[in-house]
């Protein structure tokens, strides 16, 4: 039996160790990662059977470590352990979950109690087992009306990026018109639209532009952890398009 711990903060990774050395029973091969590069490497020499991860951590995030690990073996059992329940991170993890994955998301904010019982759960019960301001966040994100699309949400992610309407479509392989329609609708489920109403006839009272961002940060789609990410992938695609252009 193979067990990653992937957290940052030493006295957290301590405190994670206790706990599953006295649930796991044996003598299981814990590894433990200081960061998101050492837990991918662990994994790449040995994947892992069970995992703890924290989500936000430097060099890469749980939500990429859990990508590899589950790459590796499909039937790992992770348990999420987080100081966020973010859209954004929820978002990531949705498209990773491989089918039928026992896999759990606690908060750092959780009792002591409420961890041991999620590990119990995600290691030797193979349950989903999810806080319940995680489960709000889920369901919102699933929401139609309120809920991205992954065109919508990308769209999101080049705004905040800075991108002007025609390079979202080139970079996003769409028309200028299509991605206007998709902002539109961006402004539509993130209430931009009502807030300028608010204003009557005194004028524009916000940048659409801005105002969407500032909201999708105070709703969670956004994060610095997460944008950090994506402007690293522009900077990429940016220099590819230069180098063909």
């Amino acid at each position: 039996m193979r067990i990653l711990l992937a957290e940052n903060d030493p006295l957290h990774r301590a405190f994670l160790r206790s706990n599953v050395e006295g649930l796991v029973a044996g003598a299981p091969a814990i590894v433990e990662a200081e960061d998101g590069r050492a837990a991918i490497e662990a994994t790449g020499v040995a994947p892992p059977d069970l995992a703890v991860l924290d989500v936000e951590m430097p060099e890469a995030s749980g939500v990429d470590v859990a990508r590899a690990i589950w790459r590796a073996n499909a039937k790992a059992r992770i348990l999420f352990w987080s100081n966020y329940s973010d859209e954004a991170y929820l978002r990531a993890l949705a498209k990773i979950v491989p089918p039928d994955a026992a896999y759990g998301y606690v908060l750092k904010s959780a009792s002591a109690s409420r961890l041991r019982v999620a590990l119990r759960g995600v290691f030797l019960g193979d349950q989903c087992i999810i806080d319940q301001e995680v489960r709000g966040v889920q369901h919102r994100a699933a929401n139609r009306l309120e809920g991205l699309t992954d065109s919508e949400y990308e769209i999101l992610v080049d705004l905040a990026l800075g991108l002007t309407d025609k390079a979202i479509a080139k970079r996003l392989g769409l028309s200028v018109r299509t991605a206007q329609i998709h902002l539109q609708h961006l402004y539509e489920k993130l209430r931009v639209e009502a807030d300028e109403e608010s204003g009557g006839d005194r004028g524009s009272t916000f940048n659409s532009r801005t105002r969407a961002v500032y909201l999708a940060f105070s709703r969670g789609l956004l994060n610095p952890g997460n944008l950090g990410r994506e402007g690293r992938r522009l900077a990429v695609w940016l220099a590819a398009h230069r180098r063909s252009a």
